[in-house]
């Protein structure tokens, strides 16, 4: 009911008052039935703008230090994602992850709508980061479309460690819904996985203009706090053609990753 209520009455009138986004291709999201919404990610309000634009309840894997804050404002964040119907995704990766995904296979197994984000946190300079393969997982172990969602200029109206959003337009395209149905029964090749994965950046990489980096935004981020040094010129880190797509491709299954065609694989 909370979020019916917020969606229409409160939060979704609001938003589509002060904001005006503008919506391409809404209609490729399946009016009934499950499917995977899987979306590039700019800003926290990302997982706010998406869902108040789709018809349909969208339930989102949400990473889980927004449901474990403590103080006020830690115990308001948490109150709202659950309220939201946000799920918590343990990025610490093993067994935790996997507990983390079986969330998001309940949505799917009920035929709703699953919100992820495969770079797996914000990306922290507006450009495309490399995929994680837990959305392959979930696309493959449940048999769902994907639908890739592009968000325009959501990092412009809230800025990592800014508070108070500006006031100005966003964008959401909603892509063609993605088959993978000719790697049913290959779930668990990971070789598939990082294919999926790859195929489901390229589109996001299409659809919204970014500058593609064949790198994990994770490590990324920990690079610049310092946590880690800086990768060797011509490294796996920092491969030639890296931030102008080149690392990745469509369809045909070589990856970033240098896999290689699947078909050669599996």
């Amino acid at each position: 009911m909370f979020y019916w209520v917020m969606k229409r009455i409160f939060l979704g009138p609001l938003l589509k008052l002060l904001f005006r986004p503008w919506v391409k291709g809404l209609d490729n999201v399946p009016q009934d039935g499950a499917a995977i919404l899987a979306s590039n990610h700019l800003s926290f309000s990302d997982s706010i703008f998406m869902p108040v634009m789709v018809p349909r309840r969208v339930s989102f894997l949400a990473k889980s230090e927004y449901f474990t804050g403590t103080g006020l404002k830690g115990r308001l964040t948490a109150m709202f994602f659950r309220l939201t119907n946000q799920l918590p995704m343990d990025r610490s990766g093993g067994a935790a992850s996997e507990l983390s995904l079986q969330a998001g296979r309940d949505v799917l197994a009920s035929g709703g709508l699953l919100g992820i984000y495969p770079e797996g946190t914000r990306s922290p300079d507006a450009k495309l980061y490399k995929g994680k393969v837990g959305v392959a997982k979930l696309a493959l172990q449940t048999r769902v479309p994907v639908v890739p969602v592009a968000m325009i200029g959501t990092e412009k109206v809230q800025p990592i460690g800014k508070r108070l959003p500006n006031i100005r337009r966003i964008g959401i395209i909603f892509g063609q819904a993605m088959d993978f149905s000719r790697y049913y029964g290959q779930e668990e090749d990971y070789s598939v996985q990082r294919a999926v994965t790859d195929e489901i950046m390229y589109e996001l990489m299409r659809l919204s203009g970014q500058e593609y980096v064949d790198e994990y935004a994770s490590v990324v981020k920990q690079r610049m706090a310092g946590q880690l040094p800086e990768p060797a010129a011509g490294s796996a880190a920092n491969p030639a053609g890296a931030g102008n797509g080149g690392g990745i491709r469509p369809a045909d299954g070589s990856g970033p990753d240098g896999d290689g065609p699947v078909a050669g694989k599996v």
